[in-house]
């Protein structure tokens, strides 16, 4: 039977060769396309990025772009990644975000990932209690957490990578 690390670790070598397939396509055009006039996205701010965020969800729940998208996936990548070397955790004013270079994105996200792997893969107790995304009491695991990461991965990988489709067949939604 494997071991549980490697499965996490394979299943996030998965992810993230989805993440990297549809990088390798991206352009800076894409960043900030969104088939909806009711998107969330980045906006400069006297020479800081900023997402646009809610303290709570809207319903309906706005477009993400590309560029909200891969800041997302830089906040809660750095998050989780300090809850498992047991540092503070970036907020999401504090996660940085690139700019509109998908080169520059791309690059950031990778050292985020790879971070992200190194920490994964040195980690003493896959049974601690992890506190992220959860809160502290819930029952949950780094293991879980590892999983938890793998999924969020996939999941902004395959939005991502939706939009470039959309965009790539000139589609537009009308409302």
């Amino acid at each position: 039977m494997p071991d549980v690390r490697d499965v996490l670790l394979g299943q996030y070598d998965i992810a993230r060769s989805l993440f990297e397939y549809h990088m390798a396509a991206l352009t800076d055009e894409d960043l900030f396309w969104s088939p909806s006039a009711h998107r969330w996205t980045m906006h400069d701010v006297g020479g800081r990025w900023r997402p646009d965020l809610a303290e709570t969800e809207p319903d309906p729940v706005p477009v993400p772009t590309i560029a909200w998208l891969t800041w997302h996936m830089g906040w809660w990548s750095q998050s989780a990644t300090a809850h498992l070397q047991q540092t503070a955790a970036p907020s999401p004013e504090q996660a940085g975000w690139p700019g509109a270079r998908a080169s520059a994105i791309v690059d950031w996200l990778q050292a985020i990932h790879n971070a992200w792997r190194v920490a994964l893969a040195g980690a003493q107790r896959l049974d601690a209690e992890a506190t992220y995304p959860w809160e502290p009491g819930s029952g949950r695991t780094v293991a879980d957490m590892a999983a938890w990461f793998n999924v969020e991965l996939t999941k902004n990988a395959s939005e991502i990578g939706q939009l470039l489709i959309i965009r790539r067949a000139g589609i537009s939604c009308r409302a």
